[in-house]
């Protein structure tokens, strides 16, 4: 019965597909009550999270409050690759895994990063706007460039990063890699070369952006890069919106430092109406859906709702964040 003390209790901050279904299934096997929050807002989130055992969020932000309402609490799941939406510190102090799930939807992305490149490559969003306004010409996509042979620079070589590379070499562009923890001969081995940052950003065509957020990466893209970059670069961001400085970004498509922008994701998600990126010709934006198929979202709520079963049963699971409390907290391998 709700209410129940030894019960289970799962608070589901938000989601964005049709319903929780399926995580609902799983969490079935811990006669577990879900709740879905009604609100954003910290003070509705700490009120929702008073009495509950487990958290499963995807956007909305579980801070220190949210994680401190429950003395309860034993395990936050995330909806996904990142954990900046979560104060993981408070967590760690509070022995409490933060499970996430790195490997989903990986091949989406990448495919979704690629799409963006080439669409900026080949001008498709301007022909296409153009056509829509009733013109019939060429001429607003031009200069155009033959994409073989053209640099591309990957700033993150993770899963996504080197799954995007493993795309464009077959498409004849030449792949830089700059990540400070990335192996050479992982890089050589899809015919790529691992760089410096600033070699990257001066020799690349494109530039795609497919680092962790950290507080040493945020706006890892800002107005220097922007402005030591090729006056035909284009920047696509299909990881995490403040790693790119989006206001910069702006200007430098407006003043012509760079060609083009492919963008899935920014800041302030939704932006804004009158957000500067926001129909510029040469900006292509699209709603943080990279990761989409029916396939990858599915898999998503299985695999992080799973987590979060694994861990209030006692078990480990398939990832944890903060791996420093597998120190103090007992979980079994089977």
């Amino acid at each position: 019965m709700a209410g129940d003390p030894t019960r289970h209790k799962i608070l589901i901050t938000d989601y964005v597909w049709p319903s929780t279904a399926p995580e609902r299934e799983i969490l079935a096997e811990l006669d577990a009550e879900v709740v879905e929050a009604d609100s954003s807002d910290e003070a509705r989130l700490v009120e929702l999270a008073a009495d509950v055992t487990g958290i499963l969020t995807c956007f909305h932000q579980v801070t220190a409050a949210v994680v401190r309402a429950s003395p309860r609490l034993r395990v936050v799941g995330r909806y996904g690759v990142g954990t900046d939406n979560i104060d993981v510190d408070t967590c760690t102090e509070l022995d409490i895994p933060v499970t996430f799930v790195p490997d989903y939807g990986y091949e989406e992305v990448a495919d979704h990063a690629m799409a963006l490149l080439m669409a900026l490559a080949r001008g498709i969003a301007v022909l296409d706007r153009s056509v829509r306004a009733g013109a019939w010409s060429n001429q607003p996509a031009r200069p155009m460039h033959r994409m073989r042979g053209r640099a591309l620079g990957i700033l993150g070589y993770g899963r996504i990063g080197r799954a995007l590379a493993q795309r464009a070499v077959p498409h004849g562009l030449r792949v830089l890699v700059h990540d400070p923890y990335a192996d050479a001969a992982r890089v050589a081995d899809v015919g790529a070369e691992l760089v410096d940052k600033p070699r990257l950003i001066a020799e690349s065509d494109f530039v795609s952006v497919h680092a962790p957020l950290t507080p040493e990466t945020r706006h890892t893209i800002g107005e220097p890069e922007l402005r030591a970059m090729k006056p035909t670069a284009c920047v696509v961001n299909t990881a995490r919106g403040p790693l790119v400085d989006e206001y910069a970004l702006a200007r430098a498509l407006a003043e012509g430092w760079i060609a083009g922008a492919g963008i899935d994701v920014l800041e302030q998600e939704p932006p804004p109406p009158d957000h500067p990126l926001i129909g510029l010709d040469r900006a292509i934006v699209t709603p943080h859906a990279a990761f989409l198929s029916e396939e990858s979202v599915l898999e998503l709520e299985q695999r992080a709702a799973r987590s979060v079963v694994r861990v209030l049963q006692g078990k480990m699971p398939e990832y944890v964040w903060n791996r420093s409390v597998l120190d103090r907290v007992a979980l079994a391998d089977d």
